[in-house]
């Protein structure tokens, strides 16, 4: 026989000290959202499915989600020398000691 699950947001949330609309606004989803993942109306199949994740992979909620920042990334330092900027580009001596090898040369050693 198949168990139903029952969600136990309600008792967690109030723990927390949260109302339900209070929860809603945290969470991102409406009120009525969270009546019904209180209820076991809706979302319990999302819920069980991430406990199964979580089971299988042996990690927490938080392992299964990684975050990255939307703002932009901050500019790379500027680089403070001629030297620097040398490196950077490739131009500097050790670069150019180095005889670049010509497109064909390249081709003719992959094919080899």
């Amino acid at each position: 026989m198949k168990q139903k699950a029952k969600p136990r947001i309600a008792v967690l949330r109030e723990k927390a000290g949260l109302t339900q609309l209070e929860l809603s606004r945290l969470v991102g989803v409406t009120e009525s959202t969270i009546q019904n993942w209180e209820s076991g109306r809706t979302g319990t199949e999302h819920i069980e499915r991430i406990i199964r994740f979580c089971k299988a992979l042996n990690c927490q909620v938080e392992d299964l989600i990684e975050y990255v920042s939307n703002s932009p990334q901050e500019p790379a330092a500027k680089p403070s020398s001629l030297d620097e900027i040398h490196h950077l580009l490739g131009t500097d001596e050790l670069s150019l000691t180095l005889s670049p090898k010509s497109e064909t040369e390249r081709r003719q050693q992959v094919s080899h």
